[in-house]
């Protein structure tokens, strides 16, 4: 067998809003001399993949680094069909930021996971507009309106992969680097900001204030034996049913398909729609990278 160069793979899973640490992680590896060749994401995974290997990751942390959560807002368009959100005003912003030649034209190597909402078969996207592919990845059940593409309906790659290595894996790499975004959830008590519990979105219609009142993160808490203070949002009991099943999915697939470096940012104090806190979001992930990378240089050789 010939010698060849190692093929890193970057596997980058699903999260939500905890997604943003992903560019602190790749800025960690970058610096450390270790670009991984192939890319590959799950939901919010994928928007930063995909940005990564446009070569426009500079932009995207610019951009996310001044989010309010006033611009949070105003990036959704809400719908009562299919999902809360259509998606619209998001994909617009991301044809515009990256500037979608197609996956086939990306600098580096990319894909990413959806799910067929007919059949619940995981799908893989590797051709065709970047941001459609993005868009059909980050549709949250419940949250986001699914993506009809080429006659299937599908939604958040998340329910089935929610970091992606085997998909890394069929991409051709020989050594997977993946982050999970997601395994330290599970009977956390969560600590959301004060600004996310009580900073109130400015708009004159009374029903979509309801609807973003319902969205907002809440201070519930998680695990303690007294009654609740509150009770949970719209978005927390949907979103917690979510990472309850991606825990348990990751934990499944990691299993059957094992990283060779596992990257894993302490991100349970971040909120689902937490966006607007993406420097604390991207300082863990540099911390869990640098935590990870004497074993990952070891790895390597």
């Amino acid at each position: 067998m010939k010698n060849h160069p190692i093929r890193i793979g970057l596997a980058l899973g699903s999260g939500s809003a905890r997604g943003w640490s992903h560019i602190g992680v790749i800025r960690v590896l970058e610096q450390a001399g270790i670009s991984p060749e192939i890319i590959c994401g799950t939901s919010i995974g994928s928007l930063v993949g995909a940005a990564y290997a446009a070569g426009k990751l500079d932009s995207l942390e610019l951009w996310v680094k001044e989010l309010s959560w006033q611009a949070v807002v105003g990036l959704l368009d809400l719908k009562m069909g299919g999902g809360l959100i259509e998606g619209g005003k998001l994909v617009g912003f991301l044809r515009k930021q990256l500037d979608d030649q197609g996956i086939e034209e990306l600098t580096k190597t990319f894909a990413c996971v959806a799910t067929d909402l007919a059949n619940g078969r995981e799908t893989w996207l590797r051709e065709g507009s970047v941001v459609d592919a993005v868009r059909a990845s980050i549709a949250m059940p419940g949250l986001f309106t699914p993506v009809l593409r080429e006659g299937r309906m599908l939604v958040d790659g998340g329910l089935v992969n929610p970091v992606p290595v085997s998909l890394c894996r069929a991409m051709g790499a020989d050594v997977v680097i993946a982050v999970d975004l997601n395994w330290d959830l599970l009977g956390q008590r969560k600590r959301l900001s004060s600004q996310a519990r009580t900073e109130l979105v400015p708009t004159t219609n009374g029903k979509l204030n309801g609807l973003l009142a319902r969205l907002r993160p809440s201070n519930w808490m998680n695990g303690e034996s007294q009654a609740l203070k509150a009770m949970p949002s719209m978005l927390d009991v949907v979103s917690t049913s979510l990472n309850i099943m991606q825990v348990r999915i990751t934990q499944s697939r990691l299993a059957g398909e094992p990283a060779d470096a596992m990257i894993r940012p302490k991100l349970s104090t971040i909120a689902a729609m937490d966006f607007h806190r993406a420097e604390i979001a991207i300082a863990e992930g540099e911390r869990a990278a640098r935590h990870a990378l004497p074993m990952i240089q070891e790895l390597l050789g």
